[in-house]
């Protein structure tokens, strides 16, 4: 009996669960590799074999083709003298069907006041002796100017060389109005940058339409001590100037954060698409509105960079005529995107917490 309930110390042994090893520094056990998080393989590959490439044929469309078609269509331009050499030469331009809108005045005085009020960018001017002249407005457009003048040339009699005014001028900097153009680039990446900035960092109503609205000034000023203190390429009153750049950069930063507001990130690239990648080629900064295709150059002018650069040259150059269009876009995108920005955070963090209360 005292065999059966004995037990060997060997048997006991055995019987025991073997202690864990001791682990160390830098003996940690070994885990299976975890991939990271994000796309499934199959749809990464789709964005960047088809999204990517779609985006750029997109990007040079929008880019190239008014470019390549770029032709007066419905250019607005005057012609003045006695009325039956005044309709001679207004017959001979409208022969070109919808290129040019013919504005016929009594004489150039008539004419001069015309183009510094923005109605037409040159004038055909006929005297009581027949002899022609061009009033042309390179600060409204270098490239309208230049095909103006190679009418005049082309319509004048063998021998006869056309005298031509620039009536308002651009400034010193910028005889061409290439530098003109350029500045509108910046204000739209700022517009952009300043909108996803807001969007990514998290900032809500009152605080984040102040940092829009503060941005945009900072911009403006700056925009004005580059382009008009330091280049001297801008014209006009700095405050003026100054404010325009803001009133272009806050509706660029308000429709980016405003549409981000209201659909989460991928606002941010619709906001990019009306800013940038249809605003800019579609404003007709380098040329003029109506030297692109139909409809790019009227969907232009209600977009915000459009918008801008016609605001800006008639600040710049024409003392503010011609303005009432371009501030009034410029104002309805951003109290639009501010607005959004504003309130939509606010309401859906009140249906959230009603939402709540009610389970």
């Amino acid at each position: 009996m005292s065999v059966l309930h004995s037990s060997s110390p060997a048997a006991t042994t055995a019987r025991q669960p073997e202690p864990a090893p001791a682990r160390g520094p830098g003996h940690e056990p070994a885990s299976a590799p975890t991939r990271p998080a994000g796309l499934p393989p199959a749809r990464g590959m789709a964005i960047v074999m088809v999204a990517i490439p779609a985006l750029v044929v997109f990007a040079l469309w929008a880019f190239a083709w008014p470019v390549a078609r770029s032709a007066p269509n419905d250019l607005p331009v005057g012609v003045a003298g006695p009325p039956a050499a005044a309709e001679q030469i207004a017959g001979q331009l409208r022969a070109d069907d919808g290129a040019f809108d013919v504005h016929l005045y009594p004489d150039a005085v008539a004419a001069r006041e015309a183009i510094e009020d923005r109605e037409v960018y040159g004038a055909f001017v006929v005297g009581d002796s027949g002899a022609p002249e061009l009033l042309t407005a390179r600060a409204a457009s270098a490239a309208v100017a230049d095909l103006l003048g190679h009418i005049a040339a082309e319509a004048a009699p063998e021998g006869v060389t056309v005298p031509v005014t620039d009536v308002v001028p651009p400034s010193a900097g910028d005889p061409r109005g290439s530098v003109f153009n350029t500045l509108m680039l910046p204000m739209a990446l700022a517009g952009i940058a300043v909108g996803a900035v807001v969007t990514l960092t998290g900032l809500r109503g009152g605080r984040a339409v102040a940092a829009v609205a503060g941005a945009a000034v900072m911009a403006g000023a700056g925009g004005a001590l580059i382009g008009q203190s330091w280049l001297e390429v801008l014209d006009g009153s700095w405050p003026a100037v100054a404010g325009t750049l803001a009133l272009i950069a806050l509706a660029g930063s308000a429709t980016v954060a405003g549409l981000a507001a209201l659909i989460g990130p991928p606002g941010i690239g619709l906001g990019a698409l009306f800013v940038m990648l249809l605003g800019n080629p579609w404003s007709g900064a380098g040329a003029a509105p109506e030297m692109l295709p139909d409809p790019v150059g009227t969907i232009g002018q209600y977009l915000p960079t459009g918008a801008g650069a016609t605001a800006l040259r008639s600040v710049a150059y024409f003392d503010g005529a011609g303005t009432t269009l371009p501030f009034t876009v410029l104002t309805v995108w951003a109290l639009l995107g501010l607005t959004a920005l504003a309130l939509v955070p606010a309401v859906r963090a009140r249906r959230a917490a009603v939402t709540s209360a009610a389970h």
